[in-house]
């Protein structure tokens, strides 16, 4: 070991940040330098990202794959991108074991430079864990994996990679998951209770804290009025388009989408067909030191997501000091507990969004 206190843990996940996609995956980033500040630990970090020849703006997504560095330092940490094949059509079924082929070089390569390493901890069972149980039978090593959402109450509903993460569950040493609700389905798919572990995701409440509400609308500059905020990913299972419905039954208020995505003109579209456009503002891509601003100058977040293991964002809201309202799904009634905290819808429908937001508007807790 590099010191007689310090174990070495490789990182593994398609799920991390790089200089050119900042938030991909940032809440496993968020964890590691947590571990890293106690100086406890030595890590590096093995990211693999699908290989794509192309470089041009015009490739989106897929041009930030190609302009992400074979390696860099961030944040301190030694991050390796190697890159992998994932052929169309077939993807699903051999992802595990293309991206263990692209990531042998990598993890040789460290251990070549000295940093023979003790554990692999991966995050995302599908294909991360799967190839991380890969990497650790040829390295001998023991492994971990924590499971975030989708690789446990989407995926193994496909009969190939259910086997595969039952395959890889029954050899780790430890399966971890954000919230009590993955953990029991970890369970129910087979895997050994005694090495499951439920560790909740945390918040940073040196950046998530309450800030001067009045202050921060003027610096956004929004307008007065009871105002709705839905964060994420513009793709239909965050449930952007039922906030937006859910609008068009409260006249009075008026919703802020920040995130990017595909769905986005969709979602102009509906705006306009509902006749809400006035009201919606699409803030677009904020960097994660700004977000506060927009919790705090909100008076309520809204999340109609369809699936979600942990939702950060609710932690976030909340740390901010604003109430939340949510669909019931996995581990969101874990975090909305409690009245103050916030609602949960009692259907993942716009009319029970909206009634849970007048609800809650109705009964503001005191910030």
């Amino acid at each position: 070991m590099a010191s007689a206190e310090k174990p070495r843990i490789l990182v593994f996940s398609t799920l991390y940040p790089s200089s050119v996609r900042p938030n991909h995956g940032i809440f496993v980033e968020t964890r590691l330098r947590k571990l890293v500040e106690t100086g406890q630990v030595h890590v590096r970090v093995v990211a693999p990202v699908p290989w794509f020849p192309l470089k041009d703006a015009r490739f989106g997504e897929y041009a930030l794959l190609a302009r992400t560095p074979r390696r860099e330092m961030h944040h301190g940490i030694d991050v390796l991108h190697p890159r992998y094949p994932l052929p169309p059509r077939v993807g699903m079924s051999v992802a595990p074991f293309c991206l263990t082929l692209g990531a042998l070089g990598a993890v040789r390569r460290l251990i070549e430079e000295g940093f023979a390493f003790d554990l692999i901890d991966a995050h995302y069972y599908y294909p991360d864990g799967v190839a991380a149980a890969l990497l650790a039978t040829i390295f001998r090593k023991p492994f971990v994996v924590t499971a975030r959402g989708t690789d446990i109450n989407l995926i193994p509903r496909y009969a190939f990679p259910r086997r595969l993460i039952r395959w890889a569950s029954a050899r780790a040493n430890a399966s971890i998951s954000v919230c009590q609700a993955l953990s029991n389905e970890l369970e129910r798919l087979g895997a050994d209770p005694a090495r499951l572990i439920v560790l909740r995701n945390g918040v940073d409440l040196e950046r998530f804290r309450p800030l001067d509400r009045a202050a921060c609308r003027e610096r956004l500059g929004i307008a007065p009025g009871p105002t709705l905020l839905s964060v994420g990913y513009l793709i239909e299972r965050k449930g952007h388009h039922l906030v937006i419905e859910a609008l068009a039954r409260l006249p009075d208020f008026q919703l802020l989408i920040v995130g990017t995505g595909p769905e986005r003109a969709a979602l102009e579209s509906l705006a306009a067909s509902l006749g809400v456009s006035e009201r919606v503002r699409f803030v677009g891509a904020v960097p994660q030191p700004e977000l506060a601003a927009y919790y705090s100058a909100a008076d309520v977040l809204v999340l109609a997501s369809s699936r979600e293991g942990w939702a950060n964002v609710l932690l976030e809201a909340m740390a901010c000091g604003t109430p939340v309202v949510a669909t019931r799904i996995w581990g969101t009634p874990e975090v909305v507990a409690a009245p103050v905290a916030g609602r949960l819808a009692a259907a993942r429908t716009a009319a029970s969004l909206a009634d849970a937001i007048e609800d809650l508007y109705a009964q503001l807790p005191s910030r």
